[in-house]
């Protein structure tokens, strides 16, 4: 058992759907804390027609979230890096969030949102529909030091992103994914994805998730990896590999895999499910057979620019 502790406010419609919850405090093990002061800022926000109320919760991050703000504080612990990805039961936390309106006045219920759009207009005001999800902004919510978010919209409430972490304005990172060090994601971490300290997911490079039939092989990516340019990678990576720009490697694709210099094994073709985790290879696309192959690296990549993620 893994216990966790989170107390904050809730956004409430009249017919009791939780929209959103926002823990200023949280943990892990036992709560010993107060919930009076978040008493004193419960209300009625007549705008919106929602109330605002306290919320004080105790779970076991070991089982399946029971309620909206069970799941919001799971969240919660992933994006302030209490736990990692893959550390707390997320499964079926999209049938315990509602679908909401993300408007500059906070969460507001759908079917509500052209009433509450009327009710701001009338009175000279305008609102901003940010999104329509069940997912907020993380930054909304949680905003951890170290990182840099280009386009804030593109990051998931919790995605756990390390300190050194910078998303650039088309990179992507889903809730329960994210980055283990210093990165530079300017593609897509999909769900459940973990990218290793010093590696580069480029522009609009792509990793395979589950949550939309991919497969239920969850994938890492290694330290010190290149995801080049619009590639994609349905494999895990181990440490130092190097995927070709526009080359994507799935499970079933077929590899040549050739042996180090001077070991006398030659070529072998496999799957690439059979290199998954393995370190080390650059795979690639023939330019005169359109085979992909998977050659020992002879170099080291020369990695990030450190400079670029100084982000305090």
């Amino acid at each position: 058992m893994t216990a966790a502790w989170g107390r904050g406010l809730a956004t409430v419609t009249s017919d009791g759907v939780v929209l959103d919850t926002w823990f200023r405090e949280l943990g892990l093990g036992e709560d010993t804390g107060s919930l009076d002061e978040y008493r004193e800022a419960e209300r009625h926000d007549d705008v919106r027609g929602v109330d605002v109320r306290a919320v004080a919760i105790a779970i076991d991050t070991d089982d399946a979230p029971a309620s909206a703000s069970d799941a919001y504080l799971r969240l919660h612990l992933l994006s302030h890096r209490f736990v990692k990805p893959r550390e707390v039961n997320v499964a079926g936390i999209f049938g315990q969030l509602a679908n909401v309106a993300w408007t500059t006045l906070g969460p507001v219920p759908v079917d509500q949102l052209t009433e509450v759009q009327w009710r701001v207009r009338r009175s000279g005001g305008l609102v901003t529909v940010n999104g329509v999800d069940k997912f907020p902004r993380m930054t909304d919510y949680v905003a951890p030091s170290g990182v840099r978010i280009a386009d804030a919209s593109r990051v998931r409430l919790g995605a756990y992103l390390s300190p050194g972490t910078t998303v650039m304005h088309e990179g992507f990172v889903n809730f329960n994914a994210g980055t283990l060090g210093t990165s530079m994601v300017e593609g897509r971490i999909s769900q459940g994805v973990l990218v290793g300290d010093g590696s580069d997911i480029g522009g609009g490079a792509s990793t395979q998730g589950t949550l939309s039939g991919g497969g239920t092989d969850v994938i890492s990516i290694g330290e010190r990896c290149l995801v080049g340019a619009e590639a994609g990678v349905g494999i895990s990576l181990g440490d130092e590999c190097v995927i070709q720009a526009g080359l994507y490697v799935l499970p079933g694709t077929l590899v040549a895999v050739h042996s180090p210099e001077g070991s006398g094994g030659g070529v072998e073709v496999v799957k690439a499910r059979q290199l998954s985790g393995a370190g080390g290879l650059l795979y690639r696309q023939n330019s005169q057979t359109g085979a992909v192959e998977a050659l020992p690296r002879s170099a080291k990549w020369d990695g990030l620019n450190h400079a670029l993620h100084q982000n305090d």
